[in-house]
Parts: C-alpha cells; structure tokens; sequence
C-alpha cells in the first residue's frame, strides 16, 4: 500500500475540534502524522525509502475530512441490477466522498439471514470502494408478523434491524423492539401509518389537489412516530429514525431526546432542498417516499439540523433504469439517485448559512458514526486513513456523464453545481481521484 503525503489541506473534523490548516501523511493504512508545520517528504522514510510525487497531492484551498458516511442507502443487488449494482453505486459513493454505507434490508431476497449477508458484504469488498454495513430485516421477509433472527443477523455483520417501509403491527412491534434491546441492537424505523397513506403518492396540500394527486398527510408519518416513541420509551431500545419529512416530526424527536430517549434522527440531502411545489408538471424526478412537503416543513428540517436534533443527513439513494421513471406520476418509482450531487447540495446550504460547515460535516461522518457505535469519523494519529479531499469552489455540471451512479433519476440533471470530491481514501488506499 503506498504512503501518501497530504500537504496544506484545510482539515476539519468536528470529532476532534479540529479546523486547520496541516499536512497529513498516510502510511500503512493509518493516519501516521498530523503537522501544521510543512512535513519535509524527505524527513519520510518509507520501505523504500522514497517518497516520489506520485504519492504528495497538494490540497491547497481544498478541505480534508474523514469519510463520509450514508446511513440510508438502497442498494439494489442482489435482485434488481437492472437498477444498480453494488460495485456502481459503492463507485458512486466513493466518488461522492463516502467511505461507509449502510444498506436498507429491501433486497430481493430480503436481508433476513446471514447467507445473504455475507453475500452482500463480499461483493462490496470484492468491489472495493466501500465498506457495507447491512441493516438486517426487523422481521421475516419484512412481512412485519415473524421476528426475524436478529441475533444471528447481528453475528453475520449487521449493525442494526430495520422493516424498511414496510408495516409493522403494533404487538409484533412491541417484541420486536424487546428483542432488539435484548441484543443491544439499534432499531432504524421509518414512521409510515400506512392505513392513514391510503396510497398517496404526493403530500396532502394544494398542489395534491391541483395535479387531482392522492395525498399522504403529515399525520401519517407523525402517529407512526408517537406510536414508535411510546415503545422506545417502554423497551429502552436504541432507536433511529431514518428520513423525517415534517416540522412535527421535529418536535416529537426534541421532546423525546429532552426527556432522556435513547433516540436519533436522519432525513435526506434532498428534502433539505425541495418542497412539494418540485411536483409541478408531474414531475416524475420529484417522486419521492415520504413526500417532499410544505416550505414551513422544509424549514424546520434545517433548523432540526442546525440546533442538532437531526443528528444526521443521508442520502436516500436509490437509483432506477429509465423505466421506472416512464409511466403516470403516481405509479412511477418512488426514488432519486442523490450520490452524485450530495456534496454540491450540502455545501449550497453551507453557502446560505443554513448550518455551518463543521454542523455539516459532523451530520455525515461523527453523528452517523454515533448512531451506528462505530469508531469512525476521525482524522487522528494511529486512526484508519477513511478520508475524503474536496475542493469546495470547483464548479461542475451534473450529467449523464458525469454521473458514477448507474441510475440518473435526479431532478438536479443538468444543473451547475459547485463542489467537487477529488480523492477518497478507504483504509488509505486510494479508491477515487477526480480526472
């Protein structure tokens, strides 16, 4: 593995208090040195005793940070392919700055036994871009009725239990989550009262009925979470909220986490951007689950960010082929291929002083690493080299082209963006350079 020499980068990681200007330089897979002043490359002695200009990248004006980490992605193999497959979208995420992606259970077959674990763990390794933590399913083929064997799950490698989108009663809820707690798992639920979405496929509100579109309310998502509350406070169990959609939500999370819940929550880089009103024209791109709502919800969605109730922003990828997006608004697949313009879309809201860039950073590389109790997210001596360069003036125009992702199912298609991940490291190996 090849040492490499980082000279004059803006470092920030906010698991450290860091924000300064140093040269890093990585040997044998860790972090071997960390110094404001100028590390002379021939003070290093490696192996060979050489350190040639191939291995020092100067990162003057560009910022390092440690590897981001997504902990909402769908990754379509095995079953579906056709959509994407691990090897494309872990180049995706390299290529967007992510070294750790947590994948949802929703893999044909469902990710409810250790074979298909190790399935999915082996192909993203034999890929090599990205470590892949899977969710395992909360219950049997996420029929939401039979416990799934979580503690087997958990010894195969999975980091926690989720049902996805699926339903789940409420009694088998309720043993679900004891079961969990009993084997320290965290539990990612995503609030949806399905009986109250009666197949809606946009938010409940003026543009809904303006495009004669069936509706999801708000109180879908916030009697799921009241509901998912009440159990969390009765188990004692771990629990993570994947993609909250509404200002409500917000509150119930605050209030939860004031009074002592062992509670988190995410919601994705594009409901952070875009309000129902992206659906004018049937927009097919803006086909989303949960809905993207009101400007007042989108609001306080960056405000939870802000004050730190919403620990984590995830990317919600899902890339589709051509043809899921071809049909009627409200039978298209729900979905936005969001790894490609990640990065330019966070940073955009760092340029309108949403959040600050070190609130930014932290929502994805120490608060996801929180959530998933993983010693990740560091720029320290002896620490593993998972780290992201990027220049965050460079500007770029997301096309087809450009795209890493195998799907191109972005309402951002076409548009300048500024900001552009130049290299990613995993384990200190070089796994992207910018052309």
């Amino acid at each position: 593995m090849k040492s490499v020499l980082i000279k004059r980068a803006r470092i920030i990681d906010p698991s450290q208090g860091m924000d300064r200007v140093a040269d890093v330089f990585i040997r044998d897979g860790r972090i071997e040195n960390i110094a404001e002043n100028s590390i002379d490359p021939k003070s290093i002695i490696d192996p060979e005793n050489i350190l040639g200009p191939e291995n020092i990248i100067d990162a003057d004006g560009q910022i390092l940070c440690p590897g981001f980490i997504d902990i909402h992605v769908h990754l379509c193999e095995p079953g579906q392919s056709q959509k994407g497959t691990i090897a494309s979208e872990s180049r995706a995420a390299a290529g967007s700055g992510f070294t750790k992606l947590v994948c949802s259970p929703n893999t044909i077959p469902v990710i409810d036994s250790p074979a298909i674990v190790s399935l999915i763990q082996d192909k993203a390794k034999e890929a090599g871009y990205c470590q892949v933590f899977p969710l395992g399913a909360l219950t049997q083929g996420l029929a939401g009725e039979q416990l799934s064997e979580m503690y087997a799950l958990k010894e195969a490698g999975c980091i926690g239990v989720s049902n996805g989108r699926r339903p789940v009663k409420s009694m088998a809820l309720l043993r679900a989550l004891e079961y969990a707690a009993t084997h320290n798992l965290t539990v990612f639920l995503r609030p949806e009262d399905s009986s109250l979405s009666d197949n809606g496929c946009v938010h409940e509100g003026y543009m809904a009925t303006r495009l004669g579109l069936q509706g999801v309310s708000r109180e879908s998502e916030t009697v799921a979470l009241t509901r998912d509350l009440l159990l969390v406070q009765r188990t004692g169990v771990k629990a993570h909220f994947s993609n909250i959609s509404c200002a409500e939500s917000v509150e119930l999370i605050a209030n939860a986490q004031q009074r002592g819940l062992p509670v988190t929550a995410g919601t994705s880089i594009h409901h952070l951007h875009l309000t129902d009103s992206s659906i004018d024209g049937y927009n097919v791109q803006c086909h989303v689950s949960p809905p993207f709502r009101s400007e007042e919800d989108l609001v306080a969605l960056r405000q939870g960010v802000a004050d730190g109730i919403i620990s984590v922003i995830c990317s919600d990828h899902h890339s589709h082929e051509t043809a899921a997006k071809m049909a009627p608004f409200a039978v298209t697949e729900p979905g936005i291929s969001s790894l490609d313009s990640f990065l330019p879309l966070g940073l955009l809201l760092v340029e309108h002083n949403i959040f600050s860039m070190e609130q930014f950073i932290t929502a994805i590389t120490h608060g996801p690493a929180q959530v998933i109790d993983q010693p990740l997210g560091k720029i320290k001596r002896g620490e593993i080299a998972d780290l992201c360069l990027f220049s965050p003036r460079r500007e770029w125009i997301l096309e087809p082209s450009t795209m890493l992702s195998q799907g191109h199912n972005t309402p951002f298609l076409f548009q300048k963006l500024t900001g552009k991940v130049t290299a990613t490291w995993l384990s200190g190996k070089l796994v992207y350079q910018f052309p």
